[in-house]
């Protein structure tokens, strides 16, 4: 994770939002500053799309909610971070035309990149889960393509004890959306 060195000072969360707009690439506002993202490599966004898709499918028949790609910005108020922008992600709130959407999305998926492994990182998606839960997603996986337990599905019901699936299982996003599944090895396809 880099941190983009700002212009000129931003101090009102209005104006990091509308640095966030003129900002390439993905990044979202945490701790007062536009923290840009790593483009992610072939598995991990083959996988986020494999997902996509079948959220997308899972919203045509449900005829409530959105899916979203990596890249949509989505503007909270808490007070270390003003904005997320997750992998995949299903919305409910209301549309916004070309603005960034107002508030969290019930579910929000991450998959790992290259990068993403350590210390650190592991740290900073424990933060982010908890941020997450704290602007009402209720919940969060955490796509692990080179771990045996793939899937790792965090709960704002029980953010420390994930529901792990692993190849061969059948994923759910329960209770944020009733009824949808997935394969974990759809991830691979």
């Amino acid at each position: 994770m880099s941190v983009l060195t700002l212009e000129r000072p931003t101090t009102t969360t209005k104006q990091l939002v509308e640095q966030l707009y003129r900002t390439e690439g993905k990044a979202e506002i945490i701790n007062g500053e536009i923290v840009k993202f790593m483009a992610t490599g072939d598995e991990p966004s083959s996988a986020a799309f494999n997902i996509a898709v079948s959220l997308k499918l899972y919203q045509k028949n449900l005829g409530n909610g959105r899916t979203y790609t990596d890249n949509v910005g989505f503007l909270v108020n808490l007070p270390n971070r003003k904005s997320f922008s997750p992998d995949v992600s299903f919305f409910t709130g209301n549309r916004s035309g070309m603005k960034f959407l107002q508030g969290a999305p019930i579910f929000a998926v991450e998959v790992r990149s290259e990068n993403d492994y350590g210390k650190t990182a592991e740290r900073e998606m424990a933060e982010k889960r908890a941020d997450y839960f704290a602007a009402g997603t209720k919940i969060v996986w955490d796509v692990d393509l080179l771990s045996e337990e793939i899937i790792k599905s965090y709960s704002a019901d029980n953010p420390e004890t994930p529901k792990i699936y692993k190849r061969g299982e059948i994923a759910n996003a329960e209770p944020a959306l009733p009824n949808w599944e997935i394969a974990v090895d759809e991830l691979f396809d």
